[in-house]
């Protein structure tokens, strides 16, 4: 029987671990894939928007000879940082439910990569399960076919190719100058006015450069309504739709997390949000000892928490439940 079982291995949930260790909780953190998968699936050159400074976690220092590290030196980072502390972490085995129990703990019901089922005990359970399970569908013809993919890894694949872009974030934006220097034709669909306000500032003059010079052709106000083998049709601010031929198309629509442990458990959800209910002073939900931590609290819209503000969220959860055992031992003493 652990104080804490943490499901999810990602910067939020090894935070909380160390957090715990730091305040004398034993832990173990329950992880499906491997230690911060999440970073892992980012594009392969992807520089983060955060300082090195403000991705530290433990009181582990983050050196990069960069101003904003790239996502290599976050892997490096985070591995060393949970040896350092020694960390408990249950890796390739899943958490399929949580189950309260009459006497206030936690039933955690697992499996093993190769298939074996477990349950695991704990008097308390954080979920820092992040967000890169669920891609954002857009719910249209084609989608499915083999072209389409809602991960971009690197631009090499797509040396010479006829490329759409589906998105006006960060993520689409990054795709599109990579893919550009690899050769790649692009064409960018978003629905907005312009491209996302949160471009990174020393990214967004490079882009509109490229889309001044025609090198990338930006359809803004237009939407992907068909994808079809060999092109997209894309709906027109003027309610024309227009076939444009590719080779490829990257849906860059986000991410949202996954609510199945939240529910298995009873956590209230707001149905419009997908958000849990919890307490922000403490993370705690509304199923007593039962914590949420990092982008699973922020609901759809996974842009309310970064690495930077997710990793307070176990200082908070720590302190909540060394809380709740001091009042217990003081009822106990009268």
């Amino acid at each position: 029987m652990k104080d804490v079982i943490i499901i999810g291995a990602g910067p939020c949930g090894l935070s909380t671990a160390m957090e715990c260790q730091r305040q004398g909780l034993t832990s173990l953190i329950i992880e499906k894939n491997f230690i911060v998968h999440s970073i892992y699936l980012y594009p392969t050159n992807m520089q983060f928007f955060s300082t090195a400074e403000l991705l530290e976690i433990g009181g582990v220092p983050f050196t990069s000879p960069n101003d904003k590290p790239f996502r290599h030196e976050a892997l490096v980072y985070y591995r060393r940082a949970a040896q350092q502390h020694g960390l408990e972490i249950a890796a390739y085995e899943e958490a399929l439910s949580v189950e309260p129990l009459d006497d206030g703990t936690f039933a955690v019901h697992t499996s093993y990569s190769r298939g074996e089922h477990k349950t695991r005990q704990a008097a308390h359970v954080v979920i820092a399960t992040g967000y890169f399970d669920q891609p954002n569908m857009i719910g249209i013809p084609g989608e499915e076919l083999p072209k389409v993919t809602h991960y971009f890894g690197e631009a090499h694949p797509y040396t010479g190719m006829r490329v759409t872009v589906i998105g006006g974030s960060n993520s689409a934006v990054d795709a599109a100058l990579e893919l550009i220097r690899v050769g790649a034709a692009v064409d960018m669909v978003y629905r907005g006015d312009s491209i996302s306000e949160n471009i990174k500032p020393w990214v967004r003059p490079i882009f509109e450069s490229l889309v001044k010079k025609e090198k990338i052709t930006l359809h803004i106000q237009s939407r992907v309504v068909e994808i079809t083998p060999h092109s997209v049709i894309i709906q027109l601010p003027n309610g024309e739709t227009e076939a444009v031929d590719n080779d490829f198309v990257l849906a860059l629509t986000g991410f949202r997390p996954s609510r199945i442990l939240l529910t298995s458990a009873g956590v209230v959800m707001d149905d419009e949000l997908e958000k849990p209910a919890f307490n922000p002073s403490t993370m705690e939900s509304n199923v007593p000892g039962l914590y949420v931590a990092g982008v699973i609290a922020s609901g759809r819209n996974a842009n309310e928490v970064f690495i930077e503000t997710g990793r307070g969220h176990g200082k908070l959860i720590v302190d909540h439940i060394l809380s709740k055992q001091c009042s217990k031992d003081k009822e106990m003493d009268h």
